[in-house]
């Protein structure tokens, strides 16, 4: 299905009944990321899952944005479906960051909070910051005199490379850039409702320890490590997470 929220064409879905999740997918993603999940949990919980603007089926941005401007579409998307109020909001990744900021900030109200591998603890690898700002002047400096979209492919390499993820979508590079200088540290040590924070061991993509810091932050939160090696662990490990998540939802 598709809506139109602040004349941006939004894509999304929506299922079962009962109390409302909200569920936010990571950067590069897109709401069927969530597809396991939400057919685990529709019989006891109504779901709303939409592809962010620039993702998936959803109409990108007319400018470059960032956590708070798509905070300010997820609370004109809820209002625009009539989807009030809230039980607990799901972030993944990206969408965890997103999430923390929105309701730190006022922008989203909700009695409960999960996060799946969330981002927004932005200082934590120095060593993939520099290897990511090495790989953007040699990208520039190797790549300038090749057609745009052979240029594009080599940079999604070399990005790729170290782990980034700002060429994943390459008309979002600007917003990339401007959404990974927001750390949400000092906004997740502003929440007072009940947190679920999940980790993999052995995530290749943030680390255990960011997990570690959000439970430190967050008073009232409780962290659960599931052994994997995956950064989707709600697709990897989709039975662990939706009993986690039911658990903490009752």
């Amino acid at each position: 299905m598709n809506v139109i929220v602040d004349d941006l064409d939004i894509r999304y879905e929506l299922k079962g009944h009962g109390r409302l999740l909200l569920l936010l997918h990571g950067w590069g993603d897109d709401h069927q990321t969530y597809i396991g999940l939400m057919s685990a949990l529709e019989n006891k919980y109504q779901l709303a899952a939409f592809d962010l603007p620039g993702f998936g089926g959803s109409e990108p941005p007319k400018q470059p944005w960032n956590l708070d401007n798509y905070a300010e579409l997820t609370a004109h998307f809820i209002e625009k479906l009539g989807l009030n109020p809230i039980y607990a909001i799901i972030g993944h990744s990206n969408g965890g960051a997103l999430a923390i900021r929105a309701l730190a900030t006022g922008v989203l109200k909700a009695n409960k909070l999960v996060l799946l591998a969330s981002a927004g603890i932005r200082n934590s690898q120095p060593a993939k910051r520099v290897a990511t700002k090495s790989v953007a002047k040699v990208g520039k400096a190797t790549t300038f005199w090749l057609p745009e979209a052979r240029r594009q492919q080599l940079r999604q390499k070399l990005y790729g490379s170290v782990g980034s993820d700002m060429l994943a979508v390459p008309a979002l590079e600007e917003t990339f850039k401007r959404t990974v200088k927001q750390d949400v540290q000092a906004d997740a040590s502003l929440l007072k409702l009940t947190t679920l924070i999940i980790n993999a061991d052995h995530d290749p993509a943030i680390p255990l320890k960011d997990g570690e810091r959000f439970h430190e932050l967050i008073n009232n939160s409780r962290l659960e490590v599931v052994p994997s090696p995956s950064h989707f662990i709600h697709q990897t490990n989709t039975k662990d997470v939706v009993s986690l998540i039911e658990d903490f939802l009752t």
